[in-house]
């Protein structure tokens, strides 16, 4: 029969889940060292426990050495010689362990109360490695557990085995807590080295939801729906990514159930919180779309591949209901598909596109001498006065121009009309240029435009040979004329001025060198006349 000590230990025992061994082991290690505090001394004693009787023997272990040269600690060695003498008749050898009886009836009140605290601390330690050998492998499982106590903001959870705590920051903000409640938790870590309850559990988790899908939803639990993944804020908002691995079940269906029973369920087990059900897409832009629900998305566009950025673009009026409540709705979107989003509405986009093709633009700059049809006068006029490029000429206002010096009203037109030009702005009626050619090419383009060419129409010809008759005809009757009128063929010019004949920027170099030739032509005949007539 045990002892009363005995069963005191192992009620202990089953009262903590611990080995009663343990137990043991503890109670004989403290009363030795007990008595080796009573007895102020360092040998190495070991206490035994009788199970029958209850008593707790103490002795005092030495090891035996062959002679006094071997001793190196006299307190824990003994020579052989010695050994014999105390216990006559022992098969003795070096090497060889000897125990001597120690009284523990001198033992007083300190020497219990020191063992009392061995004990106690000996008791927690296999506790904690018994509750670290029974949860340390079930991290991230769901357990059914009841409400213990409520300490300050903690929980303290009851798992049967084990007391657990349940921090502020893993409660959901919806749930209220009463003593004896049963609930559900996930096992979230086991601290070793923590004083107390060092289980630590959540209602927080993702793992939490899922849990409760796969016991209200048959397709989930077979492997039949398959959840890809789940991005939580507790009390706020769900959103739960599921798969189908036949095509003919539906994933968001099944989740949902009939009029929403399944769903519902697993809201009113987490106090009413939102989920959003949605069908899982290997494609990201395709699941990014379905991951920003209820929001209607009107595209998106894969900004960085290798940092996992997106870039998303929905109408105006769907910018709030795309980010969410304090930015809920696009938060949980990124953690669900595990990429950063950018969120720009149709206008805002644009705005970047034009600023973008602003700066684009505004980096490109031309010399003014591009363009050729200003001059090289009126260009020393323009880079004198600091405009150098195609560009800046551009943006000039007609009053701006006409403040440098030399540039008036006619040049002023000239330097639109080249800009638009260079820029390939024609008016209607204007003669765009054509590829430059040499001046071989531009006679043989020119006998070949005369009336009366194979390439041309016999109308145009026969108008172009009418055209030259009538000139021809006036040409004469104008020598004639001179010739009656010898004063009409030399006018009278003022001394004091010269006449100035402006250049036609327009005219072309045949048409000014055939002037010059017939106003020569008319002198010369003019001053013939005038010495015949002599």
């Amino acid at each position: 029969m045990s002892s009363a000590l005995y069963q005191s230990i192992e009620m202990l025992s089953r009262e903590k889940s611990i080995d009663p061994e343990i137990v043991v082991g503890a109670v004989e290690e403290a009363i030795a060292l007990a008595t080796r505090k009573y007895y102020k001394t360092q040998e190495n004693m070991r206490g035994e426990l009788n199970k029958e009787t209850g008593e707790i023997a103490v002795y005092a272990y030495k090891t035996v050495m062959a002679g006094e040269d071997d001793i190196e600690d006299p307190v824990n060695q003994i020579t052989l010689e010695e050994a014999q003498a105390i216990a006559a008749g022992a098969e003795l050898e070096p090497g060889s362990e000897i125990r001597l009886y120690k009284d523990t009836r001198p033992l007083g009140r300190i020497a219990a109360q020191l063992a009392k605290q061995v004990i106690f601390q000996k008791v927690r330690e296999a506790e904690r490695d018994t509750v670290f050998n029974e949860y340390a492998h079930r991290e991230k499982e769901v357990l059914s557990a009841t409400v213990k106590r409520i300490e300050g903001q903690d929980v303290i959870i009851d798992l049967g085995k084990a007391e657990a705590r349940m921090p502020k920051r893993e409660q959901s903000r919806l749930e209220q807590f009463s003593i004896g409640e049963r609930i559900r938790v996930v096992l979230l870590k086991v601290d070793r080295a923590a004083k107390g309850p060092q289980v630590i559990v959540s209602r927080a988790a993702p793992e939490l939801v899922s849990n409760l899908f796969q016991s209200e939803v048959p397709e989930i639990y077979d492997g039949t729906v398959v959840i890809r993944a789940i991005a939580r804020e507790a009390g706020e908002r769900t959103k739960i990514a599921v798969m189908s691995r036949d095509k003919d079940v539906d994933p968001v269906g099944a989740c949902v159930g009939m009029k929403g029973m399944r769903v519902q369920s697993i809201i009113r087990e987490l106090r009413g919180e939102k989920i959003d059900i949605i069908e899982f897409n290997e494609e990201i832009t395709t699941f990014a779309e379905k991951a920003l629900q209820p929001a209607k998305v009107s595209r998106v566009s894969i900004v960085d591949l290798s940092e996992k950025q997106l870039e998303v673009i929905v109408d105006d009026t769907q910018l709030s209901l795309a980010i969410g409540k304090k930015g809920q709705n696009v938060r949980l979107a990124a953690k669900l598909l595990g990429w950063k989003i950018d969120i720009k509405s149709e206008e805002e986009k644009r705005q970047e596109v034009e600023q973008q093709m602003g700066g684009f633009g505004a980096g490109q700059t031309t010399p003014i001498e591009a363009v050729t049809e200003l001059g090289e006068t009126i260009i020393q006029k323009l880079v004198a006065a600091g405009i150098t490029t195609v560009e800046s000429l551009a943006d000039m206002t007609p009053e701006q121009l006409e403040e440098i010096p030399g540039i008036g009203e006619k040049t002023l037109e000239r330097i639109s009309v080249a800009v638009r030009h260079y820029f390939g702005q024609y008016e209607e009626g204007e003669a765009q240029p054509q590829a430059e050619t040499s001046p071989s090419q531009e006679a043989i383009a020119t006998e070949e435009d005369e009336p009366g060419t194979p390439d041309q129409p016999v109308e145009e010809a026969t108008a172009a040979l009418s055209a030259e008759h009538e000139e021809t005809a006036a040409a004469e009757t104008m020598e004639a004329e001179n010739a009656a009128d010898p004063e009409r063929a030399h006018p009278v010019e003022s001394e004091e001025t010269e006449p100035v004949h402006e250049a036609n920027p327009e005219a072309t170099l045949e048409e000014t060198e055939f002037a010059e030739e017939a106003a020569i032509d008319g002198i010369n005949e003019n001053e013939r006349e005038g010495q015949g007539g002599e």
